[in-house]
């Protein structure tokens, strides 16, 4: 094995860079080099834009391609680092984890230079990539069976002043939502190594998962908006049209917030994302499949809150999530 995880090119170099970031080989399989782009125009802001966190979540790649496009001309000071596939491995395999070792990247960081080649990648991003950045956006969709709109998220942090910065800047993306997402299943994730640092880390959600041309124009208005937020950009940052509203709101949802089916089944959703909904307004019919003389199930809404995501009809196993609702955030 490579004695470390390296770049092919001077980042700190001025100008643009193109090289790769090589992940050492292991036992399982050889060395990766992963391409990097670099926009480097002196001082001011110093961000990292990663996608291809997970292999089934392709807006993520593709608005980094676009990113890279356009930021030279459009660019004035600081720099830019865009790595658009973080797991290729997973990525070619149209796979949430590597098939190779069945590991979850966004839950192995900050990885180990020793492990299987999903710990090396994360390790490698860690050490080398990380630290070069205050500020880092990884791009997300919330995949292939879902419905959920277009979002920038963090999670709760305990420093209340990184808490306050990481919330602003989610929130200068201006999608539809921002999004407070406090879960337990969080060891392990790229926000929360980059947060023990110090950084501001935004994690899009770009929607359900299915790459459209619609939804791919928001996608880019948004980090475009947040670019002009940092100061990156020159320009005028306004609400993208999604389902013909330009607007956003804050969120926050909780694990209490997760609706579970009662039984396995298909799940028929009766509502769409970011409907208001009252305490016992329907959410969803749970559709048993082994039996005719089995009564379907009505799932309704917990409290007063907003739909956040639904599942998009889908057969669902017994105690699954197949609907988040939440609330405004309490600042």
């Amino acid at each position: 094995m490579s004695e470390a995880p390296h770049l092919t090119v001077d980042l700190d170099e001025p100008g643009v860079s193109r090289g790769h970031l090589v992940v050492p080989g292991g036992g399982d399989r050889a060395e990766l080099s992963l391409p990097v782009f670099s926009l480097n125009k002196g001082e001011g802001p110093r961000l990292l834009v990663t996608g291809g966190n997970h292999g089934n979540e392709l807006e993520g790649p593709i608005v980094a391609r676009r990113l890279i496009k356009w930021l030279p001309e459009a660019q004035t000071c600081g720099r830019v680092i865009v790595l658009p596939v973080l797991n290729p491995l997973a990525v070619e395999a149209w796979s949430r984890n590597t098939p190779l070792d069945g590991l979850n990247l966004n839950r192995v960081f900050p990885g180990r230079a020793d492990g299987s080649v999903t710990e090396r990648i994360a390790d490698a991003v860690s050490r080398v990539l990380l630290p070069m950045a205050d500020t880092v956006f990884d791009l997300h969709s919330f995949g292939p069976t879902w419905d959920f709109p277009p979002a920038a998220t963090t999670h709760p942090i305990t420093d209340p002043g990184l808490m306050a910065r990481t919330v602003r800047m989610a929130e200068a993306f201006k999608l539809p939502l921002t999004l407070v997402w406090q879960h337990n299943d969080t060891a392990g994730m790229f926000d929360i190594t980059a947060q023990n640092q110090g950084k501001v880390f935004v994690c899009t959600e770009f929607g359900g998962g299915t790459v459209g041309a619609d939804n791919l124009a928001i996608y880019e208005a948004g980090v475009r908006n947040a670019l002009i937020a940092l100061g990156l950009i020159e320009g005028e940052a306004e609400y993208p049209t999604f389902r013909q509203h330009k607007s956003g709101q804050t969120l926050e949802t909780r694990p209490a917030d997760e609706l579970k089916s009662p039984a396995a089944g298909i799940f028929e959703p009766r509502c769409s994302v970011l409907d208001e909904v009252k305490q016992g307004d329907l959410i969803g019919i749970l559709h048993p499949i082994d039996s005719l003389s089995a009564e379907s199930i009505n799932m309704h809404a917990p409290e007063t809150s907003i739909v956040l995501a639904v599942a998009s009809g889908a057969h669902v196993d017994a105690n699954k999530v197949v609907a988040l609702v939440a609330r405004p955030l309490k600042k």
